[in-house]
């Protein structure tokens, strides 16, 4: 696959996540650090808490092969689910998060957009504001 097809096809599912955010939740990404790995973060617009950061990583970080950097996002997720999402495609512990409540799936197309947005929902309700009884 030519370098810009690549580059597009990452970029087109990083535009995904920001759309589906956009129109779910009302938050747009943005970009807290300065840094290497491109990082946009997605907050909560009353608490300011992440509920998700896309990273851009070398996929040796996750046991793949390549030479060629991925995006990822991380997410929060109810341990009780994370044994099964950890069997799909294109699922890890979480990059730089803690692995017993954070996942970090692949934005190269190996997870489906219904996945991901249900894992997107799922992190967004676990990071949201707890109500008192």
């Amino acid at each position: 696959m030519p370098l810009t097809k690549v580059y597009w096809v990452l970029n087109m599912n990083r535009e995904f996540v920001f759309k589906l955010c956009k129109e779910r939740y009302g938050t747009e990404p943005d970009y807290p650090f300065n840094d290497k790995y491109n990082s946009a973060v997605l907050r909560h617009g009353d608490t300011r808490k992440w509920y998700g950061i896309i990273l851009n990583v070398s996929p040796n970080v996750f046991g793949l092969s390549g030479e060629e950097k991925v995006d990822v996002i991380n997410l929060k997720i109810d341990p009780i689910m994370m044994g099964s999402f950890l069997q799909e495609k294109g699922i890890f512990p979480a990059y730089h998060m803690s692995k017993t409540c954070w996942i970090s799936a692949l934005l190269d197309g190996s997870v489906s957009e219904e996945t991901l947005s249900f894992l997107i929902d799922v992190s967004f309700e676990l990071t949201s504001k707890r109500r008192k009884k």
